[in-house]
């Protein structure tokens, strides 16, 4: 009998039986309050007057008037490089505990990111949240004795102006609950090991003494993992080690291109929770099962804006150019996109994160993670969001029995005209000729996005495909030293760093043929 398990189950479901459904709106705007009570006397703070703001008859409608909206750039420019540079009281009370290292995606300078207690005790507490609506999942007692393996980046900290920095995937490992440690892998020793090469490999050597029930991590570094443990062992597929597999727990990506390919190396599914953790803070996780959204942590420390999301929004660079038009949770509609704006408990105030997402429930404060605005591709009029893209790609999949993990594309300019140039990282490619898959891939593409059937009549005079390796997909990423942790590929690139990627693409295909 699986008596413990029994108990923790019975207590998760009791504490989600007891805890009333809270309310969006009015959860947010009691954050906020907090948020601008405990800013105040920021520098921040005093110059947008968070104390006018407190007292004004609607806090929401006077602080989207008198606080700008801030992208990274501005932010640091303006606010957080007095932080970086040791100085206090700036943007939240007295000096973060930490600063998260982002890129977001391959190719970028790393932005520093502050992490104050108080986020790390909202990301604790999001992620307690998410354990609780465990239960909603009808998961067996024998689970909740089993040991979760987590995947992301070292646990060892570096140092700046005696902050400690990292990837948040490392910062949170670092500040596990002292409850949870006895569950979590592969242990603070090898999370530790700052070279991701050398942490994969230390843990395929442990692996077999560990009965791991969840996995979580970013889908590409997870499964690969999966096949160096696969392939150390000469197995089937990972249950035959991990008999008692359950749940894949898929952090700050979509999981469906990943999927195909990932259930190859599974002899049974696993249960799929989203979760929405990032630099800047744990957002949102899937609270229950039969949908693909995820819900808003309303009451979490963090108080979010949407800027309703069509093209004219955002320049040829990705950077907003409507912020006029913001909306509080009280104001959105269902289906509808935006750009999502978030204000922390770590000093980030009407921020940009880089993300567009859809309302699937507003009731229920439930979204969905639709694209990036940086990876959103308009140069000639084709109006291209990554959901489109990523529906093109299962199309693909179905149509020509492959998978597709990972691909990029870039508007491209051949003889002075733009042609769509797209890289499929494609297994066995042998059976597929380009050109089919290219014609295949456009008539799909005009058929969704009327805009892009348009552009395909103007100035948009091609498509063409070309198929590499998942593989030459992750070599790049460390060959911009990224592997592991956040990192995520850039599904669009601009003209300059596509010019580089096809080079480094061609040279690894070259050296492939030569072995």
């Amino acid at each position: 009998m699986n008596i413990i398990g029994n108990i923790i189950k019975t207590a998760i479901s009791l504490t989600d039986t007891l805890s009333s459904d809270t309310d969006p709106v009015e959860s947010q705007k009691e954050v906020l309050n907090d948020l601008l009570h405990t800013a105040r006397k920021t520098e921040f703070g005093k110059k947008y007057n968070f104390k006018q703001i407190l007292e004004s008859d609607n806090p929401e409608e006077e602080f989207q008037k008198t606080v700008p909206v801030h992208d990274y750039d501005k932010m640091y420019d303006e606010w957080w490089h007095k932080v970086a540079d040791g100085e206090r009281d700036i943007t939240w009370p007295e000096r973060p505990d930490y600063f998260a290292l982002s890129s977001g995606t391959t190719g970028n300078t790393s932005k520093r990111i502050p992490v104050t207690s108080q986020m790390l005790e909202a990301i604790r507490d999001t992620g307690i949240k998410q354990v609780v609506s465990l239960a909603n999942f009808d998961l067996p007692a024998e689970f909740y004795e089993k040991e979760i393996l987590m995947l992301g980046s070292s646990t060892d900290l570096k140092i700046h102006n005696d902050i400690r920095e990292g990837d948040i995937s490392g910062i949170s490992a670092a500040n596990l609950p002292f409850w949870f440690k006895g569950y979590y892998k592969p242990g603070e020793e090898v999370a530790r090991i700052d070279e991701w090469d050398e942490r994969i490999e230390k843990i395929v050597e442990k692996a077999p003494e560990w009965d791991i029930g969840a996995l979580s991590g970013i889908p590409s570094w997870i499964e690969l993992m999966l096949k160096a443990i696969i392939d150390k062992y000469n197995l089937k597929n990972i249950h035959e080690l991990w008999p008692n597999l359950m749940v894949f727990s898929s952090g700050g990506v979509a999981f469906e291109p990943y999927e195909k390919s990932f259930n190859k190396l599974l002899a049974q599914p696993l249960t799929i929770i989203d979760t929405y953790l990032t630099s800047e803070g744990f957002l949102a996780f899937q609270s229950r099962p039969d949908t693909k959204s995820m819900a808003l942590d309303v009451d979490g420390g963090i108080y979010f804006e949407f800027i309703p999301f069509h093209p004219d929004a955002i320049d040829d660079n990705g950077s907003v150019k409507d912020t006029k038009n913001a909306v509080n949770i009280s104001e959105v509609k269902e289906g509808f996109e935006y750009i999502l704006l978030i204000s922390t408990v770590s000093g980030a105030w009407r921020y940009v994160i880089g993300d567009t997402v859809e309302i699937t429930n507003k009731e229920k404060g439930e979204i969905r993670i639709t694209g990036r605005t940086k990876h959103f591709l308009n140069v000639v009029g084709s109006q291209l969001s990554v959901v489109k893209m990523n529906d093109a790609m299962r199309y693909l999949e179905k149509e020509f029995n492959v998978t597709i993990p990972e691909f990029t594309v870039a508007a491209k300019k051949v003889s002075g005209e733009y042609i769509h140039k797209w890289y499929l990282g494609v297994e066995n490619q042998d059976h597929l000729k380009s050109s089919k898959v290219g014609e295949t891939l456009d008539e799909f593409l005009k058929s969704v996005n009327k805009n892009y059937k348009v552009a395909r009549g103007k100035a948009l005079k091609g498509v063409e495909v070309e198929f590499v390796s998942p593989n030459t997909f992750y070599d790049w990423i460390e060959y911009q030293k990224q592997k592991g942790g956040q990192v995520k590929f850039k599904r669009v690139m601009k003209e300059g760093e596509f010019e580089e990627w096809e080079e480094f693409a061609s040279k690894q295909s070259n050296e492939k043929l030569k072995v």
